[in-house]
């Protein structure tokens, strides 16, 4: 037949169950923190209202010609800090748990794209993009600008110019404006159109009409 405990000992069993049930909870809650995704967030990303000012402040002209353009006019992937370079930069700021080597590349990690809502675990699955293509800035304007200032351009991370995405949905949007190519993920376009607003208005870029009818388009689709 059981017997009843102590007194002492009952305070010591309720003592342990508590303890348990702490630990228990601490470890759920735990278990729920690595679950979470890694989250790509480039700052400077305006509000529904702020983006709209800029977009109605944005001049409207015929898109420009490719002549002359060529990727080494924007030098980017530059040295930011130690031996850090912007493409490792970004992927430290847009990734959860990035561990990287001596040279500063990420050797593991995790990676949420927005653009699709893929996760990532390889660093060489993910695009640094340039939100606004520097093919569409040199037909905007950035034609006429000096080289450092085309450098500066390609490696804001300042403004919502680069963000960390599944590299196949990059090279899918190459150098395409939104009136011809939109994140896959609907949900994320009202956040992708504030992005892009704000840095063509930034950096003096023109747009042209098509691309301000869809930048309005995707930009009512916002709440805030």
């Amino acid at each position: 037949m059981p017997t009843t405990p102590s007194a002492p000992r009952r305070v010591r069993v309720l003592r342990r169950a508590a303890a348990i049930t702490v630990s228990a909870l601490a470890m759920a809650g735990l278990a729920a923190t690595n679950a979470q995704p890694a989250s790509a967030t480039p700052p400077g990303i305006p509000s529904k209202a702020t983006a709209q000012s800029q977009l109605n402040a944005l001049t409207v002209a015929a898109q420009g010609s490719t002549s002359g353009y060529s990727r080494d006019l924007f030098p980017h992937w530059i040295t930011v800090s130690g031996s850090c370079n912007t493409r490792e930069q970004v992927l430290k700021r847009d990734g959860t748990s990035v561990v990287v080597d001596s040279s500063c590349a990420a050797t593991s990690g995790r990676w949420y794209s927005p653009y699709d809502g893929a996760t990532w675990t390889a660093a060489s699955d993910v695009d640094i993009d340039h939100v606004v293509p520097l093919a569409e800035a040199w037909r905007s304007g950035a034609n006429s600008w000096t080289t450092s200032r085309r450098q500066s351009f390609a490696n804001d991370l300042s403004r919502p110019q680069l963000i960390a995405v599944t590299d196949n949905v990059n090279q899918a949007k190459g150098d395409q404006d939104p009136s011809t190519w939109q994140p896959p993920l609907s949900s994320y376009r009202c956040t992708y159109s504030k992005m892009w607003i704000t840095v063509k208005y930034n950096w003096g870029l023109t747009l042209q009409s098509s691309e301000k009818s869809a930048l309005q388009s995707m930009l009512n689709t916002c709440s805030s």
